[in-house]
């Protein structure tokens, strides 16, 4: 079995075509938020030398929400929102889960 089709198979889409879409839709998002997130740390003033302590906030309180709009962006350009708005959800929820166990844990 390829790979492709095991990623179709996993993510329950219709055909091989669909699978590179999304794989489309993911690398443009990547590379778009590679663009971004450095005016968007000029932007709040972090430079190399800024602390770890404070661009990894950074980047997980800006950088990432962006990656999820960018991703629905994309997704829609690319005729695969309903996908890619399921994957958010789920991603969320698994997130979610991770606070309330660790809350638990506590």
């Amino acid at each position: 079995m390829s790979w492709l089709k095991k990623l179709q198979d996993r993510w329950e889409v219709k055909s091989i075509w669909q699978v590179i879409i999304i794989l489309i839709v993911f690398a443009c998002t990547g590379f778009t938020v590679m663009f971004l997130k450095q005016p968007l740390y000029d932007l709040a003033g972090i430079t190399e030398n800024t602390s770890p302590w404070v661009k990894v906030p950074y980047y997980l309180l800006t950088i990432l929400p962006v990656y999820q709009l960018v991703l629905l962006a994309y997704g829609f350009i690319f005729g695969q929102f309903r996908f890619f708005w399921a994957f958010e959800k789920r991603m969320l929820n698994h997130i979610g889960r991770l606070f309330v166990k660790n809350k638990q844990v506590s």
